[in-house]
């Protein structure tokens, strides 16, 4: 049977048939169809009467999807094409194609056909329209048969689907080969990034054992301000004030929490109180700040190439800073050796800085940059490295993820100095969890002041910087924080 009349008769096969709904297993499965298109009806004795409209419509992208390589050539990877000019160039390509070989298509299935193959061409096939959505955070593929994403703090299993294995490497390679990287058997696993700023992973078999996987944390193209933390409910006005007044007056602060809890999205809030009129230096592993200051300068690390040579790390980029007349030093986060120019240039003159580190907790947080110390390799005693980090740091702010998908700051907590061997710390600021959760699960309680008074607030007024008595609790809050 010819493809036309294939199509013909699966139409008129459905057409009798009434379609049964797919079981959702989760708010995102309802709302994600597959991308096979279109999708097929399956009637009470279970026989699926769509396989046959599949397999045509399938048969007509994978024709079109050659004919288009053939027609288009080089182009398709030619840098000097503007990116819409070139989705205008592969539309025309297509419906010409597509008249061409004269398929009955309806205008639905015109359409949807034109889109897939325009994301399996120039984007990254079925993770696009994810990408696209900006409700999702972001998106795990374990494997070309199962794709999570991250709505709201939660993961849903989507109906997205890769070919194959070698379909879902070719996606993967697209990625790594547009930023200078390479990913095989030899070099299995990959950072990058997309054109946007998103983080990418990669790892490929034999090391990922259930097949090749990705990991996108997508990058947001409006960045959150303070106002919007507030909305949501991860700060509170109070230590919105607060941690405004502390970046003014040049406090070094240290932003902790585990992965996927918003350190960066938290830093970026907080880059957003320096003045104006300073000179800021921001290291990063992958750009992802968007400073809104004018005299910004952006450095970003650099892995090895193919021949294992010209890596630039971020030690590296933070001994350089020094020595561009940084009013403020920016990390993206210090997970190595960095750790101890990073606190030595906070004690040479160099404070206000601010970075992101892993941890639980702020107790945790001393102890992980302890650790990323002696990585250094310095040969120094464990008091010699506490007093560095006592003397340098002045407030830990603490992130988390908590059980019902919110991200909230549950604590907020001055480095006092040492006690013996101890560094000591002081919360300003911690997360009521005795207020207990709604109907929906979501934790009602919101950070609030302990009513201990840290001591560099007094440093505040001595730099003409206001703080409302009201932040730690001893009168109620009117207004909004501006």
């Amino acid at each position: 049977m010819s493809l036309a009349r294939r199509l013909e008769a699966a139409r008129g096969l459905e057409k009798e048939t009434v379609p049964t709904p797919a079981p959702t297993t989760g708010p995102w499965s309802a709302q994600t169809p597959t991308v096979v298109i279109p999708s097929g009806g399956t009637s009470a004795d279970g026989r699926s009467h769509g396989s046959d409209s599949n397999e045509a419509l399938n048969a007509v992208k994978e024709r079109a999807g050659t004919k288009l390589y053939e027609r288009m050539g080089s182009r398709i990877t030619d840098a000097s094409m503007d990116e819409d000019e070139l989705q205008q160039y592969v539309k025309d390509e297509l419906r010409s194609i597509i008249e061409e070989d004269e398929i009955p298509l309806t205008s639905l299935e015109r359409q949807r056909l034109v889109q897939e193959i325009i994301d399996h061409v120039l984007g990254l096939g079925p993770l696009q329209k994810f990408l696209d959505d900006n409700e999702v955070t972001e998106i795990m593929v374990n494997g070309p048969e199962k794709v999570y994403v991250e709505r709201s703090g939660k993961i849903f299993l989507t109906g997205a689907k890769f070919g194959d294995e070698e379909h879902l490497r070719r996606i993967i390679e697209r990625i790594v080969t547009k930023v200078g990287r390479r990913i095989d058997e030899s070099s299995p696993l990959v950072d990058a990034r997309l054109s946007d700023g998103s983080r990418v992973n990669a790892i490929i078999p034999p090391l990922a054992v259930s097949g090749s996987t990705l990991t996108i944390r997508k990058f947001g193209h409006v960045p959150l301000n303070v106002g919007n933390l507030i909305s949501l409910g991860t700060i509170s006005v109070e230590m919105a004030e607060l941690l405004n007044a502390c970046v003014k007056a040049r406090l070094n602060i240290i932003v902790s929490g585990g992965t996927g809890t918003g350190k960066t999205t938290l830093l970026n809030v907080l880059s957003s109180f320096l003045p104006a009129d300073e000179r800021i230096v921001t290291i990063e592993d992958a750009v992802e700040l968007q400073l809104q200051q004018e005299h910004v300068v952006r450095l970003e690390s650099r892995p090895r190439n193919i021949e294992g040579k010209g890596e630039v790390t971020i030690r590296d980029l933070v001994r350089n800073s020094l020595r561009m007349r940084p009013d403020r030093i920016v990390i993206g986060e210090v997970r190595g050796g960095e750790s101890l120019d990073m606190l030595q240039a906070m004690n040479t003159g160099h404070d206000g800085s601010i970075s992101t580190v892993h941890a639980n907790s702020p107790r945790d947080a001393i102890s992980r940059l302890e650790t990323l110390v002696l990585m250094a390799g310095m040969d120094l005693p464990l008091r010699a490295i506490r007093e560095q980090i006592a003397s340098a740091v002045n407030l830990i702010v603490h992130i988390s993820r908590l059980r019902d998908g919110t991200r909230r700051v549950t604590h907020v907590t001055e480095v006092q100095g040492m006690e013996g061997d101890i560094v000591t710390l002081q919360d300003a600021f911690a997360f009521d969890y005795s207020a207990g959760v709604d109907a929906n699960g979501r934790f009602l309680g919101r950070p609030i002041p302990t009513g201990v008074r840290p001591r560099f607030v007094d440093h505040f007024a001595e730099l003409g910087i206001p703080l409302s008595p009201a932040v730690f609790g001893s009168v109620p809050i009117g207004g909004a924080f501006r």
